[in-house]
């Protein structure tokens, strides 16, 4: 992704998986893929993020 370390990356998404937004599977490939999506709780936070979006257009 462009914008930010692979390291930052990493720290961000474990925090968020920890956190219970986003989930993790493992791919038995080589090389290894990884791949996040969001849980319940990470989509329910959705129309959260629109609003914040919207505030800051608007500042």
């Amino acid at each position: 992704m462009d914008g930010i370390s692979p390291k930052t990356l990493s720290l961000r998404l474990k925090e968020l998986e920890n956190h219970g937004i986003v989930e993790r599977k493992v791919f038995p490939e080589v090389p290894p893929r990884v791949e996040y999506t969001l849980t319940e709780k990470g989509k329910r936070l959705e129309s959260i993020f629109i609003e914040l979006k919207r505030f800051g257009l608007n500042l």
